[in-house]
């Protein structure tokens, strides 16, 4: 016995539909679905072909004409630059040109039975004129302005571009005249196709509408019942009664399954309820414990801080500098007040951002000290492309890296050598470079350095270093150091950060 398909606009449509599964449910479905989505993508690439494919054409050959029409301007514009002034560039842009107008020319629709007889008429003489052209482009191009016939191959050239330019326009019109004929052509149907799709299309959409009313009755409503009553549960509601099973399809078994499964959903949920909250209550205490963490750390810094006593150490390098200038030692009162500036920068800054002027200050009383210490064997230069007395900078991170190139670098070498201190703006960057030529660093040296910063190990990548890494990284999101290095060659450490200024 053969089944009869099934029509859901018939009668007895509702009870044989209540009485198959929901895979014959959902196959009648999907296969009315495909139905309706392949004639209808069937329908629109259809209208489609028929209205872009003669279009593309006629846009494609007016391109092509549009093409030549500029390419033949813009030759004549470079050969006459080039006949006044000749040299490498000139001529090198003359031959870019002359290469586009053979491209062009080439390109544009050469077949009698595509274009038709006028075009085809039209260009036939731009071809012909143009292999003409090029051999008295060529001739004038090559001669020198002191030759006999410079001067009349000069203006044959012009002659020819102008009559080129002129049929190039005369074949662009015709194009666009016989696009416009193709269209007027085309219209009529174009105009008829959206209402015979537009009808066919609505009698589709009723045929799936009228699945999808079906499918929602038996299907999704009792699934919609289920997942109210699912909620409910989910905030420990177990107070509505059991769902009604009413068919013996998979939606009935499944309904008398939930029925089932609620009573221990219950106890389940309260179980999981009074894990959670332990989970949270552990996390609560984890956080505690980093942050106490957290402040022991500030609280040990300002131990340390708190073992010098600022005023005492401030009030006796100020009275030796006093000595000094009354003694006239200029030179000893310029290296003490530098000392007293950089104890009171590292003592008294407690900001973790500072302006950079201050950085820079602090560095020029650095090394005006060192260079005391080691005179003429380091030279320093230093190179500021932003608003130094706006621009914000993590505070304590320029010295170390100047004393890191003076110590490890410029000190190992008995000559000396050159410091550079670059800071300049890249897009919404600041970068801050520190570059020496000092002794430099093997590829293992550097190779060991960058791990150790990775690693954040103060022990092998120094503490100064290791410092400014760590920082760098907590304070800014994006921030970098990078560490480039080549023995008996120098050495570049680069500071990226975010660009902040004051007051913004």
């Amino acid at each position: 016995m053969i089944n009869k398909p099934l029509n859901p606009t018939e009668p007895g449509a509702h009870s044989r539909w209540s009485s198959i599964s929901l895979k014959e449910k959902f196959s009648a479905f999907a296969a009315a679905v495909v139905l309706t989505t392949a004639l209808s993508a069937f329908l629109n690439l259809f209208m489609a072909n028929f209205a872009f494919h003669g279009f593309g054409t006629i846009l494609d050959d007016n391109a092509k004409c549009y093409r030549f029409q500029a390419a033949i301007s813009q030759e004549a514009q470079a050969f006459n630059t080039y006949v006044r002034d000749k040299n490498e560039d000139t001529l090198k842009a003359y031959q870019l040109a002359c290469d586009e107008t053979s491209i062009a020319l080439n390109a544009i629709p050469y077949s009698y039975e595509t274009i038709g007889g006028d075009r085809y008429a039209k260009t036939w003489s731009i071809r012909n004129a143009y292999e003409s052209y090029v051999s008295v482009r060529d001739k004038a191009a090559s001669l020198e302005s002191s030759s006999e016939d410079y001067v009349d191959s000069l203006y044959e050239a012009f002659g020819l571009q102008s009559y080129l330019s002129q049929y190039a326009g005369d074949l662009t019109a015709l194009t666009l005249e016989s696009g416009t004929s193709d269209y007027l052509q085309r219209l009529p149907v174009l105009r008829a196709l959206p209402w015979c799709f537009l009808a066919f299309g609505a009698g589709l959409t009723w045929l799936v509408l009228r699945f999808t009313h079906l499918i929602r009755a038996s299907v999704i409503s009792p699934l919609e019942q289920l997942a109210l009553l699912s909620r409910k549960i989910a905030k420990n509601d177990f107070s509505d009664p059991d769902l009604p099973a009413r068919s013996d399809d998979e939606v009935g078994e499944l309904v008398r399954a939930f029925n089932l499964m609620k009573r221990a959903t219950a106890s389940y949920i309260t179980a999981l309820q009074e894990k959670q909250e332990m989970a949270e209550r552990l996390h609560q205490e984890e956080l505690e414990r980093v942050e106490m963490e957290k402040n022991l750390e500030a609280t040990r810094l300002e131990m340390l801080k708190s073992q010098i006593n600022p005023h005492f150490l401030f009030n006796t390098l100020n009275t030796i500098a006093r000595m000094a200038q009354l003694e006239e030692a200029a030179t000893t009162e310029k290296m003490i007040t530098s000392l007293g500036s950089l104890f009171r920068y590292n003592l008294k800054t407690t900001e973790s951002e500072v302006i950079l002027a201050r950085e820079l200050r602090i560095v020029d009383d650095y090394l005006y000290i060192q260079q005391i210490r080691f005179g003429s064997r380091i030279q320093y230069r230093r190179r500021v492309e932003v608003d130094e007395s706006s621009v914000l900078i993590p505070s304590f991170s320029l010295q170390p890296l100047v004393e890191n190139a003076i110590i490890h670098g410029i000190s190992k070498k008995e000559q000396g050598g050159m410091l550079h201190l670059h800071i300049w703006a890249r897009r919404d960057q600041i970068i801050l470079s520190v570059a020496d030529s000092g002794a430099g660093m093997s590829r293992e040296r550097l190779a060991e350095l960058k791990a150790a910063c990775g690693k954040r190990s103060t022990s092998k990548a120094g503490i100064g270093l290791g410092n400014i890494y760590k920082r760098l990284h907590m304070m800014y999101e994006d921030g970098e150091l990078r560490i480039y290095s080549k023995e008996n060659m120098g050495t570049i450490i680069q500071m990226r950060i975010p660009r902040k200024e004051l007051g913004r």
